[in-house]
Protein backbone atom coordinates (compact mmCIF):
# COMPACT_ATOMS: atom_id res chain seq x y z
CA UNK A 1 0.00 0.00 0.00
CA UNK A 2 1.13 3.22 -1.17
CA UNK A 3 1.97 5.43 2.20
CA UNK A 4 2.88 9.36 2.97
CA UNK A 5 3.21 11.36 -0.27
CA UNK A 6 2.63 8.70 -2.45
CA UNK A 7 -0.83 7.73 -1.00
CA UNK A 8 -3.56 9.22 -2.97
CA UNK A 9 -5.71 11.78 -1.17
CA UNK A 10 -3.58 12.00 1.48
CA UNK A 11 -2.46 14.79 2.99
CA UNK A 12 1.30 14.72 2.39
CA UNK A 13 0.10 14.45 -1.24
CA UNK A 14 0.36 17.46 -2.96
CA UNK A 15 -2.73 17.63 -5.50
CA UNK A 16 -4.80 16.82 -2.59
CA UNK A 17 -3.01 20.13 -0.37
CA UNK A 18 -3.30 22.23 -3.38
CA UNK A 19 -7.05 21.51 -4.08
CA UNK A 20 -7.47 22.17 -0.26
CA UNK A 21 -5.60 25.39 -0.21
CA UNK A 22 -7.26 26.70 -3.85
CA UNK A 23 -10.24 24.45 -4.45
CA UNK A 24 -11.48 24.50 -8.11
CA UNK A 25 -13.78 25.62 -9.46
CA UNK A 26 -14.50 28.29 -6.86
CA UNK A 27 -17.57 27.37 -4.76
CA UNK A 28 -20.76 28.80 -6.13
CA UNK A 29 -24.22 30.01 -4.21
CA UNK A 30 -26.99 28.75 -6.23
CA UNK A 31 -27.82 26.33 -8.78
CA UNK A 32 -30.75 27.07 -9.50
CA UNK A 33 -30.25 27.15 -13.50
CA UNK A 34 -29.49 23.56 -13.84
CA UNK A 35 -32.62 22.53 -11.69
CA UNK A 36 -34.59 24.70 -14.20
CA UNK A 37 -32.84 24.05 -16.88
CA UNK A 38 -32.76 20.47 -17.28
CA UNK A 39 -36.51 20.24 -15.79
CA UNK A 40 -37.51 19.10 -19.09
CA UNK A 41 -37.63 15.19 -19.93
CA UNK A 42 -36.71 15.65 -23.42
CA UNK A 43 -33.24 17.31 -22.78
CA UNK A 44 -32.84 14.33 -20.42
CA UNK A 45 -33.22 12.04 -22.72
CA UNK A 46 -30.94 13.97 -25.67
CA UNK A 47 -28.01 13.70 -22.42
CA UNK A 48 -28.51 10.12 -21.62
CA UNK A 49 -28.68 9.01 -25.68
CA UNK A 50 -25.79 11.12 -26.09
CA UNK A 51 -23.97 8.78 -23.37
CA UNK A 52 -25.81 5.44 -24.17
CA UNK A 53 -26.51 5.36 -27.83
CA UNK A 54 -29.69 3.62 -28.16
CA UNK A 55 -29.74 1.71 -24.88
CA UNK A 56 -33.14 1.84 -23.65
CA UNK A 57 -34.05 4.60 -21.97
CA UNK A 58 -34.28 5.07 -17.99
CA UNK A 59 -33.79 7.66 -15.18
CA UNK A 60 -33.40 5.84 -12.16
CA UNK A 61 -29.33 6.06 -12.80
CA UNK A 62 -26.89 5.21 -10.35
CA UNK A 63 -24.38 8.44 -10.93
CA UNK A 64 -20.37 8.64 -9.51
CA UNK A 65 -18.93 12.09 -10.21
CA UNK A 66 -15.21 11.45 -9.33
CA UNK A 67 -13.53 14.21 -8.52
CA UNK A 68 -16.31 16.29 -7.52
CA UNK A 69 -15.18 19.55 -6.73
CA UNK A 70 -17.24 22.31 -5.08
CA UNK A 71 -19.92 21.70 -6.95
CA UNK A 72 -20.41 19.10 -9.81
CA UNK A 73 -22.10 16.60 -8.03
CA UNK A 74 -24.72 19.01 -6.94
CA UNK A 75 -25.10 19.86 -10.52
CA UNK A 76 -26.03 16.33 -11.31
CA UNK A 77 -28.12 15.32 -9.01
CA UNK A 78 -30.39 18.53 -9.69
CA UNK A 79 -30.22 17.55 -13.04
CA UNK A 80 -31.11 14.19 -13.18
CA UNK A 81 -33.40 14.22 -9.87
CA UNK A 82 -34.46 10.70 -9.98
CA UNK A 83 -31.52 9.21 -9.89
CA UNK A 84 -28.86 8.11 -7.23
CA UNK A 85 -25.75 10.16 -7.17
CA UNK A 86 -22.51 10.35 -5.14
CA UNK A 87 -19.50 12.67 -5.71
CA UNK A 88 -16.01 11.80 -4.05
CA UNK A 89 -13.34 13.94 -3.98
CA UNK A 90 -9.63 14.06 -2.17
CA UNK A 91 -10.20 17.86 -0.92
CA UNK A 92 -12.14 18.51 2.73
CA UNK A 93 -12.79 22.00 1.25
CA UNK A 94 -14.21 20.91 -1.76
CA UNK A 95 -16.53 18.39 0.41
CA UNK A 96 -17.29 20.42 2.36
CA UNK A 97 -18.55 23.30 0.22
CA UNK A 98 -20.59 20.12 -1.78
CA UNK A 99 -22.33 19.52 1.25
CA UNK A 100 -23.23 22.87 1.91
CA UNK A 101 -24.75 23.43 -1.54
CA UNK A 102 -26.46 20.28 -0.82
CA UNK A 103 -28.77 21.78 2.00
CA UNK A 104 -29.14 24.97 0.60
CA UNK A 105 -31.38 22.98 -2.45
CA UNK A 106 -32.67 20.39 -0.60
CA UNK A 107 -30.83 17.70 -2.77
CA UNK A 108 -32.26 14.55 -1.30
CA UNK A 109 -30.18 12.24 -4.11
CA UNK A 110 -27.08 13.21 -3.33
CA UNK A 111 -23.94 11.14 -0.85
CA UNK A 112 -20.45 12.89 -0.52
CA UNK A 113 -17.37 11.42 0.07
CA UNK A 114 -13.85 12.27 1.08
CA UNK A 115 -11.95 9.60 -1.12
CA UNK A 116 -9.54 9.17 -3.74
CA UNK A 117 -10.36 7.59 -6.94
CA UNK A 118 -8.06 4.99 -6.90
CA UNK A 119 -9.86 4.22 -4.17
CA UNK A 120 -13.19 4.28 -5.21
CA UNK A 121 -13.83 0.32 -4.77
CA UNK A 122 -14.10 1.38 -0.51
CA UNK A 123 -17.93 2.59 -2.06
CA UNK A 124 -18.52 -1.30 -2.30
CA UNK A 125 -21.06 -0.51 -4.94
CA UNK A 126 -21.07 -0.03 -8.53
CA UNK A 127 -22.09 2.47 -10.93
CA UNK A 128 -24.54 3.26 -14.31
CA UNK A 129 -22.52 6.44 -15.23
CA UNK A 130 -19.32 7.57 -14.21
CA UNK A 131 -18.33 11.47 -14.43
CA UNK A 132 -14.62 12.12 -14.24
CA UNK A 133 -14.02 15.69 -15.79
CA UNK A 134 -10.50 17.52 -15.27
CA UNK A 135 -9.34 15.18 -12.72
CA UNK A 136 -7.42 12.00 -14.26
CA UNK A 137 -4.45 14.28 -15.92
CA UNK A 138 -3.78 15.54 -12.18
CA UNK A 139 -3.46 11.77 -11.18
CA UNK A 140 -0.25 10.33 -10.02
CA UNK A 141 -0.97 7.61 -12.06
CA UNK A 142 -3.72 7.79 -14.34
CA UNK A 143 -3.65 4.45 -15.48
CA UNK A 144 -4.75 3.20 -12.03
CA UNK A 145 -7.68 5.99 -11.50
CA UNK A 146 -9.14 4.89 -15.06
CA UNK A 147 -8.81 1.44 -14.07
CA UNK A 148 -9.94 1.95 -10.54
CA UNK A 149 -13.36 3.51 -12.33
CA UNK A 150 -13.54 1.03 -14.89
CA UNK A 151 -14.36 -1.58 -12.32
CA UNK A 152 -17.11 0.33 -10.91
CA UNK A 153 -18.60 1.05 -14.12
CA UNK A 154 -21.63 -1.65 -14.15
CA UNK A 155 -21.65 -3.54 -17.87
CA UNK A 156 -23.94 -1.65 -20.21
CA UNK A 157 -22.99 1.61 -18.18
CA UNK A 158 -21.13 5.31 -19.62
CA UNK A 159 -18.38 6.93 -18.06
CA UNK A 160 -17.45 10.52 -19.74
CA UNK A 161 -13.60 11.95 -19.25
CA UNK A 162 -12.12 15.05 -20.09
CA UNK A 163 -8.26 15.44 -19.77
CA UNK A 164 -6.36 18.23 -21.31
CA UNK A 165 -4.94 18.45 -24.81
CA UNK A 166 -1.75 19.30 -25.12
CA UNK A 167 -1.63 21.78 -28.98
CA UNK A 168 -3.99 24.42 -27.31
CA UNK A 169 -2.62 24.50 -24.49
CA UNK A 170 1.36 25.22 -25.52
CA UNK A 171 1.42 28.40 -23.82
CA UNK A 172 0.84 26.93 -20.80
CA UNK A 173 2.56 24.48 -21.07
CA UNK A 174 5.34 27.12 -20.93
CA UNK A 175 4.17 29.23 -17.97
CA UNK A 176 4.00 26.76 -16.05
CA UNK A 177 7.83 25.70 -16.70
CA UNK A 178 8.30 29.16 -16.28
CA UNK A 179 7.01 29.43 -13.17
CA UNK A 180 8.71 26.30 -11.64
CA UNK A 181 12.13 27.74 -12.81
CA UNK A 182 11.17 30.87 -10.65
CA UNK A 183 9.98 28.75 -7.75
CA UNK A 184 6.80 30.64 -7.90
CA UNK A 185 4.35 29.33 -4.65
CA UNK A 186 0.67 29.46 -4.17
CA UNK A 187 0.20 32.19 -1.49
CA UNK A 188 -2.34 34.62 -2.25
CA UNK A 189 0.22 37.81 -2.91
CA UNK A 190 2.35 35.39 -5.16
CA UNK A 191 -0.72 34.43 -7.63
CA UNK A 192 -1.60 38.02 -7.52
CA UNK A 193 2.13 38.78 -8.54
CA UNK A 194 1.62 36.38 -11.45
CA UNK A 195 -1.28 37.70 -12.23
CA UNK A 196 0.28 40.85 -13.14
CA UNK A 197 2.99 39.18 -14.74
CA UNK A 198 1.24 37.82 -16.98
CA UNK A 199 -0.27 41.15 -18.20
CA UNK A 200 3.05 41.71 -19.55
CA UNK A 201 3.67 38.74 -21.82
CA UNK A 202 3.83 39.40 -25.71
CA UNK A 203 1.04 39.18 -27.80
CA UNK A 204 2.55 37.06 -29.79
CA UNK A 205 3.22 34.71 -26.88
CA UNK A 206 1.22 31.34 -27.06
CA UNK A 207 -0.68 31.90 -24.18
CA UNK A 208 -1.93 35.55 -25.23
CA UNK A 209 -5.12 33.88 -27.32
CA UNK A 210 -5.83 32.00 -24.20
CA UNK A 211 -5.91 34.95 -21.65
CA UNK A 212 -8.06 36.53 -23.99
CA UNK A 213 -11.23 34.28 -24.75
CA UNK A 214 -10.97 32.55 -21.55
CA UNK A 215 -13.08 33.88 -18.92
CA UNK A 216 -11.16 31.72 -16.24
CA UNK A 217 -7.63 33.41 -16.63
CA UNK A 218 -9.47 36.80 -14.78
CA UNK A 219 -9.90 34.95 -11.43
CA UNK A 220 -6.75 34.01 -9.09
CA UNK A 221 -8.59 30.50 -8.26
CA UNK A 222 -8.16 29.67 -12.46
CA UNK A 223 -5.13 31.29 -12.83
CA UNK A 224 -3.45 29.22 -9.71
CA UNK A 225 -5.28 25.52 -11.32
CA UNK A 226 -4.28 26.49 -14.88
CA UNK A 227 -0.71 27.82 -14.12
CA UNK A 228 0.59 26.57 -11.02
CA UNK A 229 -1.05 23.28 -10.25
CA UNK A 230 1.50 20.96 -8.75
CA UNK A 231 1.28 17.96 -11.17
CA UNK A 232 -0.82 17.71 -14.30
CA UNK A 233 -0.39 15.97 -17.83
CA UNK A 234 -1.84 16.22 -21.21
CA UNK A 235 -2.95 13.88 -23.98
CA UNK A 236 -3.04 14.09 -27.96
CA UNK A 237 -5.89 12.20 -29.30
CA UNK A 238 -3.44 8.56 -30.06
CA UNK A 239 -2.66 9.12 -26.48
CA UNK A 240 -5.58 9.40 -24.96
CA UNK A 241 -6.86 6.63 -27.53
CA UNK A 242 -4.23 4.47 -25.82
CA UNK A 243 -5.26 5.44 -22.35
CA UNK A 244 -8.35 3.88 -22.92
CA UNK A 245 -7.73 1.03 -24.54
CA UNK A 246 -4.52 -0.37 -21.97
CA UNK A 247 -7.04 0.62 -19.54
CA UNK A 248 -9.52 -1.78 -20.73
CA UNK A 249 -12.00 0.19 -22.10
CA UNK A 250 -13.43 1.41 -25.05
CA UNK A 251 -14.16 4.40 -27.24
CA UNK A 252 -17.75 5.47 -27.91
CA UNK A 253 -17.65 9.06 -29.36
CA UNK A 254 -16.38 12.94 -28.48
CA UNK A 255 -19.16 14.17 -26.30
CA UNK A 256 -18.68 17.04 -28.97
CA UNK A 257 -17.96 15.34 -32.16
CA UNK A 258 -18.07 17.77 -34.98
CA UNK A 259 -14.34 19.67 -34.21
CA UNK A 260 -12.93 16.25 -34.97
CA UNK A 261 -14.69 14.99 -37.91
CA UNK A 262 -13.17 15.40 -41.58
CA UNK A 263 -16.51 15.74 -42.81
CA UNK A 264 -17.35 18.86 -41.05
CA UNK A 265 -16.40 22.52 -41.33
CA UNK A 266 -13.24 23.67 -42.83
CA UNK A 267 -11.47 20.15 -42.98
CA UNK A 268 -14.15 19.25 -45.57
CA UNK A 269 -13.64 21.89 -48.19
CA UNK A 270 -9.96 21.43 -48.10
CA UNK A 271 -8.05 19.75 -51.58
CA UNK A 272 -7.34 16.99 -48.42
CA UNK A 273 -10.98 16.37 -47.70
CA UNK A 274 -11.14 12.75 -49.39
CA UNK A 275 -8.04 11.56 -48.35
CA UNK A 276 -8.84 12.60 -44.48
CA UNK A 277 -12.03 10.69 -45.04
CA UNK A 278 -10.47 7.99 -46.42
CA UNK A 279 -7.92 7.09 -42.68
CA UNK A 280 -9.57 4.90 -40.23
CA UNK A 281 -11.33 6.70 -37.57
CA UNK A 282 -8.83 7.15 -34.98
CA UNK A 283 -6.49 8.67 -37.65
CA UNK A 284 -9.10 10.81 -39.09
CA UNK A 285 -9.59 12.54 -35.08
CA UNK A 286 -5.98 12.71 -35.08
CA UNK A 287 -5.19 14.63 -38.23
CA UNK A 288 -8.06 17.00 -37.50
CA UNK A 289 -6.87 17.62 -34.03
CA UNK A 290 -3.41 18.74 -35.66
CA UNK A 291 -5.66 20.90 -38.43
CA UNK A 292 -7.29 22.27 -35.73
CA UNK A 293 -4.09 23.10 -33.90
CA UNK A 294 -6.31 24.65 -30.67
CA UNK A 295 -7.58 22.17 -29.00
CA UNK A 296 -7.25 22.74 -24.81
CA UNK A 297 -9.07 19.65 -23.99
CA UNK A 298 -10.82 16.33 -25.01
CA UNK A 299 -14.20 14.94 -23.68
CA UNK A 300 -15.05 11.32 -24.60
CA UNK A 301 -17.83 8.86 -23.85
CA UNK A 302 -16.39 5.17 -23.03
CA UNK A 303 -17.78 2.25 -22.09
CA UNK A 304 -16.28 -1.55 -21.22
CA UNK A 305 -15.41 -2.73 -24.38
CA UNK A 306 -17.80 -5.72 -24.58
CA UNK A 307 -20.78 -3.07 -24.75
CA UNK A 308 -19.75 -1.24 -27.68
CA UNK A 309 -21.50 -2.85 -30.44
CA UNK A 310 -24.94 -3.12 -28.75
CA UNK A 311 -25.18 0.43 -27.21
CA UNK A 312 -23.70 1.94 -31.03
CA UNK A 313 -26.31 0.45 -32.95
CA UNK A 314 -28.36 3.36 -34.18
CA UNK A 315 -25.28 5.19 -36.04
CA UNK A 316 -26.57 7.35 -39.28
CA UNK A 317 -25.57 5.93 -42.57
CA UNK A 318 -26.64 3.35 -45.19
CA UNK A 319 -27.48 0.60 -42.55
CA UNK A 320 -29.05 3.07 -40.25
CA UNK A 321 -32.46 1.99 -38.92
CA UNK A 322 -35.64 3.30 -40.33
CA UNK A 323 -37.22 3.73 -36.56
CA UNK A 324 -34.50 5.32 -34.71
CA UNK A 325 -35.77 8.43 -33.65
CA UNK A 326 -34.01 11.71 -33.65
CA UNK A 327 -34.16 13.81 -30.69
CA UNK A 328 -32.26 17.84 -30.94
CA UNK A 329 -29.29 18.09 -28.72
CA UNK A 330 -29.83 21.07 -26.48
CA UNK A 331 -27.82 24.63 -27.40
CA UNK A 332 -28.52 23.92 -30.94
CA UNK A 333 -30.43 26.99 -32.91
CA UNK A 334 -31.34 27.36 -36.00
CA UNK A 335 -30.58 30.94 -37.68
CA UNK A 336 -32.98 32.69 -40.73
CA UNK A 337 -30.69 35.73 -41.07
CA UNK A 338 -27.95 36.69 -42.89
CA UNK A 339 -28.15 33.52 -44.73
CA UNK A 340 -25.21 32.36 -46.98
CA UNK A 341 -26.71 32.51 -50.78
CA UNK A 342 -29.14 29.37 -51.38
CA UNK A 343 -29.85 28.56 -47.52
CA UNK A 344 -33.56 28.39 -45.73
CA UNK A 345 -31.51 28.47 -42.41
CA UNK A 346 -28.17 27.73 -40.73
CA UNK A 347 -27.64 25.35 -38.12
CA UNK A 348 -25.43 26.05 -35.36
CA UNK A 349 -24.66 24.15 -31.52
CA UNK A 350 -23.54 26.73 -29.59
CA UNK A 351 -21.22 24.35 -27.40
CA UNK A 352 -19.08 24.26 -30.39
CA UNK A 353 -16.15 27.15 -29.95
CA UNK A 354 -15.13 26.71 -33.92
CA UNK A 355 -16.98 29.67 -36.22
CA UNK A 356 -16.81 27.53 -39.45
CA UNK A 357 -18.96 24.37 -37.53
CA UNK A 358 -22.20 25.64 -38.89
CA UNK A 359 -24.35 23.54 -41.68
CA UNK A 360 -26.27 25.40 -44.13
CA UNK A 361 -29.49 24.10 -45.27
CA UNK A 362 -32.01 24.37 -47.92
CA UNK A 363 -36.41 24.82 -47.42
CA UNK A 364 -36.62 20.64 -47.41
CA UNK A 365 -33.92 19.93 -44.84
CA UNK A 366 -35.03 22.70 -42.76
CA UNK A 367 -38.91 21.26 -42.94
CA UNK A 368 -37.21 17.81 -41.28
CA UNK A 369 -35.42 20.06 -38.34
CA UNK A 370 -38.41 21.21 -37.68
CA UNK A 371 -40.39 18.43 -37.34
CA UNK A 372 -37.56 16.81 -35.17
CA UNK A 373 -39.64 16.30 -31.79
CA UNK A 374 -38.10 13.25 -30.23
CA UNK A 375 -41.41 11.25 -31.09
CA UNK A 376 -40.85 10.79 -35.03
CA UNK A 377 -38.33 8.31 -36.48
CA UNK A 378 -36.18 8.68 -39.57
CA UNK A 379 -38.99 7.15 -41.58
CA UNK A 380 -41.72 9.50 -40.47
CA UNK A 381 -39.07 12.82 -41.26
CA UNK A 382 -38.26 10.93 -44.78
CA UNK A 383 -42.25 11.18 -45.61
CA UNK A 384 -42.20 14.36 -44.03
CA UNK A 385 -39.72 15.50 -46.93
CA UNK A 386 -40.98 13.15 -49.63
CA UNK A 387 -44.22 14.83 -49.13
CA UNK A 388 -42.47 18.73 -49.43
CA UNK A 389 -39.12 18.13 -52.10
CA UNK A 390 -39.80 14.34 -53.61
CA UNK A 391 -37.52 12.65 -53.89
CA UNK A 392 -34.30 13.60 -51.08
CA UNK A 393 -31.86 12.21 -49.21
CA UNK A 394 -33.53 11.47 -45.58
CA UNK A 395 -30.93 9.42 -44.22
CA UNK A 396 -27.74 11.54 -45.23
CA UNK A 397 -29.02 14.85 -44.04
CA UNK A 398 -29.70 12.91 -40.46
CA UNK A 399 -25.66 11.59 -40.83
CA UNK A 400 -24.98 15.14 -40.98
CA UNK A 401 -26.96 16.65 -38.27
CA UNK A 402 -25.73 13.68 -36.09
CA UNK A 403 -22.04 14.62 -36.97
CA UNK A 404 -22.54 18.18 -36.84
CA UNK A 405 -24.20 17.22 -33.34
CA UNK A 406 -27.44 18.78 -33.75
CA UNK A 407 -28.97 15.27 -32.77
CA UNK A 408 -28.67 12.12 -31.19
CA UNK A 409 -30.31 8.87 -32.33
CA UNK A 410 -32.45 6.89 -30.00
CA UNK A 411 -34.44 4.12 -30.26
CA UNK A 412 -37.94 3.60 -30.38
CA UNK A 413 -39.39 2.94 -26.55
CA UNK A 414 -43.27 3.62 -26.19
CA UNK A 415 -43.93 5.68 -23.30
CA UNK A 416 -41.39 8.50 -23.94
CA UNK A 417 -42.73 11.85 -22.71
Amino acid sequence: MNTGANRPGSAEDPIARFYEEHPYPAPVANLDADREGWSSPLRRRAEYHLLYGTREYREDLDILVAGCGTFQAVRHALRWPNARVVGIDVSETSVRHTKELRERHGVGNLAVHLLPIERVSELAHDFDLVICTGVLHHLADPDIGLRSLRDVLRPGGAMLIMVYAPYGRTGVTMMQEYSRLLGVGTTDDEIRDFALTLKEIPEDHPLDPLLRRSPDFRRLDAIADALLNPRERTYSVPELLGYIDRTGLAFGRWYRQAPYLPQCGGPATTPHAERLQGLPPAEQYAAVELFRGSMVRHSAVVHRAADQERLWRYLPGPESVMDAVPIRLPHTLTIEERLPPGAAAVLINRSHTYPDLVLSVDDAEKSVVEAIDGRRSLADLADLARAKAGAHDTVGFIERLYRYDQIVLASPVAGYP
